[in-house]
């Protein structure tokens, strides 16, 4: 795109320093010539004037007008009577045969001819053209750098809106507050934000709502299948009878129930691909070393096995991940440790801190959009925990003291 931009600038002003050069190159090179036959009819104006006054001598007295004669130059005079005589300027050469030369007649009758070298003239034309060239150049330079510039300042955001929108494809939900100063581009970026905040807030929603779906069936389907086994115990053939098929079938609902929500992890995961999980978490602590370093707080970073594989989105999972670092730098306090556990089919990463206890009113919400307890937005930790559970995995606060949450994602195995 940039590349682009910068080519299209570029051959625009090639084409309006082109359009203006050329021109200017060829007036230039004219007025070399104009000038340098101006000089001499001035020169030959003033030696007319004067000539006048020795029309009644006998002999031309040339010598008051060497001054007249510029460097190389070759003043002739020719007058009634068959007078004549010359006056060469500093540095003549009569090998010279290329002459410019200008002349004018007499009143009294004859004529005065001044001359120079045709290489004077050829030289400053060069020059002319060298200056000219010069400036064409300079000013290709100076438009290079201003497409540059421009170029930069057209591609960025255009680069900065598409991968937005790529993120947002791929489950980041958070609002970017960077704008650019260009009124169609400020406006895209206002639009995906919005967008980003209602389906954020829909998959919220819906979460929620299979979450609480899910509690209340298997709330009701535990007390019925309490009910049922009661009944089972009962003294009565038939009434157990009855009491176990019913036990049978409600045992097969919540088998039911069980694989629709494994079959939806396993939709949601289904984008997830194979993806080492310590080089991520190395790169992400290097990462965040100076900003806490700043804070003078210490990050480190705890793993068991270098070739732990997870399933998971690199970006959610990066995302995720430096959610709860910074959560961690501006709520906790003292050292934050990332540690990496193994489980049966499950690896789970730990970001622990050493502030204070989160009390129970705040930890049965902390992942509620909009629950803050300082001056942030309070949709980090719900975000992070979209994403990890857009790649089939859960996140939940472990403990309430020390402060630690854990993320939990499948173990791939090949």
């Amino acid at each position: 795109m940039r590349r682009r931009v910068l080519a299209s600038i570029l051959m625009v002003m090639l084409a309006s320093v082109l359009a203006l050069g050329v021109p200017l190159a060829i007036v230039s090179y004219r007025l070399v010539t104009d000038g340098v036959r101006t000089d001499l009819l001035g020169r030959l104006e003033s030696v007319a004037g004067s000539l006048g006054e020795q029309a009644a001598l006998p002999e031309l007295d040339l010598a008051p007008y060497a001054l007249l004669v510029p460097d190389g130059g070759l003043l002739q005079v020719r007058m009634s009577g068959g007078r004549a005589g010359e006056v060469p300027g500093p540095g003549f050469d009569p090998a010279v045969q290329e002459r410019f030369a200008e002349e004018v007649s007499l009143s009294g009758g004859g004529s005065v001819r001044l001359s120079v070298p045709a290489d004077r003239i050829e030289s400053e034309q060069r020059t002319a053209l060298l200056l000219v060239s010069a400036a064409v150049l300079l000013s290709l330079a100076v438009g290079a750098g201003i497409a540059l510039v421009l170029a930069r300042r057209l591609s960025r955001p255009l680069v900065q809106v598409a991968d937005r929108a790529a993120r947002l494809g791929a489950g980041d939900f958070r609002p970017v507050p960077e704008r650019y100063g260009i009124a169609e581009l400020d406006r895209v970026a206002e639009v995906l934000d919005t967008s980003a905040g209602d389906i954020a807030a829909l998959i919220g929603r819906e979460r929620d709502l299979v979450g609480d779906v899910t509690h209340q069936l298997r709330t009701r389907l535990t007390g019925l299948r309490l009910q049922v086994e009661e009944l089972a115990t009962q003294p009565d053939p038939d009434l157990a009878a009855a009491a176990r098929a019913a036990l049978q079938q409600t045992d097969q609902l919540v088998a039911v129930v069980d694989d629709l929500l494994a079959t939806a992890r396993e939709r949601r995961a289904a984008g997830a691909e194979p993806l080492p999980l310590v080089p991520l978490l190395v790169d992400l602590v290097d990462r965040w070393q100076p900003t806490f370093g700043a804070a003078g707080r210490r990050l480190d970073l705890v793993t068991g096995a270098a070739d732990t594989v997870v399933r998971a989105t690199p970006v959610r999972l990066r995302e995720a991940v430096e959610v709860l670092l910074d959560n961690a730098l501006r709520h906790g306090a003292g050292t934050v440790t990332v540690t990496v556990r193994d489980g049966a089919g499950t690896v789970v990463t730990e970001v622990e801190d050493q502030g204070g206890p989160i009390t129970p009113g705040l930890a049965a919400h902390i992942f509620d959009r909009g629950m803050s307890t300082a001056s942030s937005t309070g949709i980090g930790l719900d975000l992070a925990r979209a994403f990890v559970e857009s790649d089939g995995g859960r996140l939940e606060l472990r403990r309430p003291a020390p402060p630690t949450f854990a993320i939990y994602l499948l173990a791939h195995r090949p």
